[in-house]
């Protein structure tokens, strides 16, 4: 058997599609029972967050366990098979260990180094255990992640890369700037009483906010997390439960608002924020360089320009220019300043018109206040290009202009007095509210797009090196494990190998006494103990390189061993170990 794991998170998907793929609590259940029902799998375990979904297994055949879980993900998701597969990576055996040993020390979060995906593999173990779903080799697979995301954070600096999406979002909100500073004497609603957002509400707590209302559709558990919260010894927060049917009134109040719930649709919809911040939002101020006029660069027209902001000494002007601007200033896609905005001129009118942009006149005058500007044409040494210019104008009708377009500038926000954050998937809050006045809403996708440029602490390294010698460590004791039963087996057909030929002796010598027949029947047990003891620790040592599972079969081809002996040792080991094996 081999572990493989098919699955998507933020680095292969956009979020659009993580949202319409995010798996509810039951149906994560329903795909590990329908996944172990499945031909290929023994064994499944599903580790959903807010931005991967990854289905763990132990498969008898690559491509079949392959197909099979792909199919599975996107029957339980809603999402076509055709379209989830470009997003889907997979990782096998090794790699797939990697992979886990990387995601449990937050290497592959969303935020560097963030510790909350201990607890997600925490709890996707536990569910596994309670659904049986998982045997040995991802009980012992999901138990070493979490040892060795532990010791890469007790062991490295990786706290100091990242911190919890949580604390990300909230400086994502603050703009970056200090989260206390920007929290301090504000109102907060928190939505939800998950392990998401009891991490949100203690960290508004200890940032300051003045008053927490926490929101649930179960209200005793937003009771029970008000209540923690009041209670605190590092807080002083003024915290108190709300049912949800409260949460459009309280978000009138609210000067922050934290949503994570495992609602499938949305909790706040752009309408609900648009009523909340009704008669807060301020209206929008003018820019320092005075109102920006649609289309325009946010500079002030003066009082003598003409319609259009050209001022009235401008090309189209003055005596000599044959180009009228005026005719072409609406002309999608041309610049009503630029030279090269040249609209069915025959080349002599060209001619002159690059004279003219040239500061001199057919006639050899000069404009003396206009200075030259670069890269227009000379008459004389460039006939070429302006015949060549001509042709253009007599097929296409214009030249366009090749100067980069100055760039369009934003229009201008109001201070918003509602800041919200979305940490669920799918989503909670509608995404619509993002372009309301007033509102600033991060989620998911921003986050993404956020931490895609942040840096990565030198402690990164040192986690990767940790990761890399705890896969191979686990590697070859898996490998070792996988020939522990074929050695036991052996060892087992030795000692009957014994017995049969003691009884043999018992009956050729009748007379022998107890204490000769024991000390006969303890030198052959010597000599067999002493003939397979080398083989079967060097047996052991080469099972647990790279590439070393075949030693398994060649000892069972050599010594004839019964595979369905074999396999009831392995089978009674499993039993054992689940059973001595607490829960996660």
């Amino acid at each position: 058997m081999s572990l493989l794991v098919v699955g998507l998170s933020h680095r292969s998907a956009p979020v659009s599609v993580l949202e319409r793929a995010s798996l509810t609590a039951d149906a994560q259940v329903k795909l590990a029972q329908d996944t172990v029902a499945a031909e290929p799998a023994t064994e499944a375990a599903v580790l959903a967050t807010c931005n991967r979904i990854e289905l763990y297994a132990d498969v008898d055949k690559f491509h079949a366990g392959v197909a099979e879980l792909s199919t599975l993900l996107a029957q339980h998701s809603g999402v076509g098979l055709e379209e989830l597969t470009p997003y889907l990576y997979v990782h096998y055996e090794d790699r797939a260990v990697h992979h886990l040993f990387s995601v449990a020390c937050g290497l592959d979060s969303m935020v560097v180094g963030e510790g909350q995906i201990l607890g997600q593999i925490k709890d996707s173990l536990a569910q596994a255990q309670e659904l049986h779903s998982a045997g040995r080799l991802l009980n012992d697979l999901f138990q070493q992640a979490l040892r060795v995301g532990k010791r890469a954070h007790s062991e490295t600096g990786i706290d100091r890369a990242g911190q919890s999406l949580v604390t990300f979002g909230l400086e994502q909100l603050a703009g970056g700037g200090d989260v206390q500073e920007w929290a301090k004497g504000k109102k907060a609603l928190v939505i939800g009483a998950g392990s998401m957002s009891s991490l949100a509400a203690a960290t508004l707590a200890r940032a300051g906010v003045a008053e927490l209302v926490v929101a649930n559709r179960t209200f005793d558990r937003a009771e029970r997390l008000a209540q923690i919260l009041s209670e605190g010894d590092d807080t002083d927060v003024l915290a108190r439960a709300v049912p949800m049917e409260s949460v459009p009134v309280e978000l009138t109040r609210a000067d922050v608002a934290v949503s994570c719930t495992g609602a499938t649709g949305l909790v706040l919809t752009a309408e609900a924020v648009a009523r909340a911040v009704e008669g807060r939002a301020p209206a929008p101020s003018a820019g320092a360089d005075g109102p920006v006029t649609p289309g325009g660069s946010g500079r002030t027209a003066g009082p003598d320009a003409p319609q259009g902001g050209l001022p009235a000494t401008g090309p189209g002007t003055d005596d000599g220019c044959p180009l009228d601007l005026s005719a072409v200033q609406g002309t999608a896609g041309f610049s009503v300043l630029g030279e090269a905005a040249v609209a069915g001129m025959a080349a002599a009118d060209l001619e002159q018109h690059a004279a003219w942009v040239d500061n001199g006149t057919p006639g050899g005058g000069q404009r003396a206040a206009a200075p030259a500007r670069p890269g227009t044409l000379d008459p004389a040494a460039d006939t070429d290009a302006i015949a060549a210019l001509a042709a253009t104008v007599a097929t296409v009708g214009r030249i366009p202009e090749r100067r980069r377009p100055e760039p369009a500038e934003e229009p201008h926000r109001p201070e918003p007095v509602l800041f919200l954050l979305d940490l669920a998937m799918p989503r909670d809050i509608d995404a619509a509210a993002h372009r309301l006045a007033g509102v600033r809403l991060v989620d998911i996708e921003s986050l993404a797009e956020a931490s895609a440029d942040a840096p990565m602490a030198a402690d990164v390294d040192q986690v990767r090196r940790i990761v890399s010698d705890e896969v191979a460590a686990f590697g070859a004791a898996l490998r070792a494990a996988h020939i522990t039963p074929t050695v036991v087996a052996l060892r087992t057909m030795a000692a009957d190998v014994v017995a049969s030929e003691i009884a043999r002796l018992d009956g050729r010598l009748p007379g022998l006494d107890d204490k000769h027949r024991a000390e006969i029947t303890q030198t052959v047990r010597r000599v067999v103990d002493k003939l397979l003891h080398a083989p079967t620790v060097r047996v052991k040592q080469l099972a647990a390189e790279p590439g070393g599972a075949g030693y398994a079969d060649a000892l069972r081809t050599l010594f004839d061993l019964d595979p369905e002996t074999v396999a009831a040792v392995s089978r009674a080991e499993d039993s054992t170990t689940q059973r001595d094996r607490g829960p996660a």
